[in-house]
């Protein structure tokens, strides 16, 4: 009886926590079924299909606003789990500190921001050479550029001096792919992590700084 008393428990809890983040997991709950989508297309037309979603030079020059929506409702690699995690700990904490909308505008401002300018940098790399012709019609599509820009944001979430090595962390995993890679989707998550960093006016007022020091000493008792 206490087991099937804790399950419910469980439960409760579970669906609170959804309820706290309705934007965080009606996204995740769309990247499931395209993601379903996916694994039913065929490799050939799967790659047509994405194409036409993709962020490239050549889509955001003919359906800007229409590519910025729909790319970021697929998920490149097809698998749905890592992302459902991800989503639970970066993102719902996010939305549930800052509230939906501030949440989505930071989510936004990395998707968008970050897609632009890494586009723009790459449309010149064509332009003088340095990238090939057909990089315009490359496949850009995803999540992370926004899930960058949260996990960045949340450092404003941590007290200080904890929040140093979260950030250090943060920028550390963006950065050496950056160093070491340098491709334009590498240039695109660094630049949302520094647009995260940039959207501090937003967490302003939205309470105390968490503290997992008092975090466990409460579990202590």
């Amino acid at each position: 009886m206490n087991r099937v008393s804790g399950f419910r428990r469980g439960l409760r809890a579970a669906a609170a926590y959804v309820r706290s983040a309705p934007g965080t997991y009606v996204w995740l709950t769309v990247l499931f079924f395209t993601t379903v989508a996916l694994h039913h297309m065929s490799p050939d037309f799967e790659e047509d299909f994405l194409r036409q979603r993709s962020t490239n030079i050549h889509e955001l020059s003919r359906n800007p606003v229409r590519v910025l929506i729909t790319s970021a409702m697929w998920i490149d690699s097809g698998r749905w789990l890592p992302y459902a995690a991800l989503y639970t700990v970066f993102h719902a904490q996010a939305e549930r500190w800052l509230g939906t909308l501030r949440w989505l505008a930071v989510c936004a401002a990395a998707h968008v921001l970050a897609t632009l300018i890494s586009e723009l940098a790459l449309l010149v790399a064509v332009h003088d050479g340095h990238a090939p012709q057909s990089a315009v019609n490359t496949l850009d599509i995803g999540v992370s550029y926004a899930l960058a820009g949260v996990m960045a944001v949340l450092t404003y979430r941590i007290a200080p001096p904890w929040r140093y090595p979260y950030l250090a962390a943060v920028v550390t995993f963006y950065a050496v792919p950056l160093a070491t890679s340098r491709t334009f989707t590498d240039f695109g998550h660094f630049l949302s992590v520094l647009i995260g960093l940039g959207c501090y006016p937003l967490v302003r007022g939205r309470g105390k700084a968490w503290n997992p020091k008092e975090t466990l000493a409460a579990l202590r008792g």
